[in-house]
């Protein structure tokens, strides 16, 4: 997976697992309800609605981390 193949093919709680993540923290990061993240948990990501994909997508695949400077 060096460039995300198959990323869209697992479960959102599967890769929020991966990331080390509670659904509760990945809804305070998105700024989303807890609610929404529990009802898209068990979809694959490209089942997950458009809006909510684009908010989640970087956070699940990792690419927060390249935001922070002293990495």
């Amino acid at each position: 997976m060096i460039f995300g193949w198959g990323i869209e093919n697992k479960t959102v709680r599967e890769l929020r697992k991966n990331q080390g993540l509670t659904a509760r923290e990945l809804a305070q990061r998105v700024k989303v309800d807890t609610g929404d993240i529990l009802e898209v948990d068990s979809l694959k990501l490209k089942a997950v609605p458009e809006p909510l994909k684009t908010k989640i997508s970087p956070i699940l695949k990792g690419e927060y981390m390249d935001d922070i400077p002293w990495l």
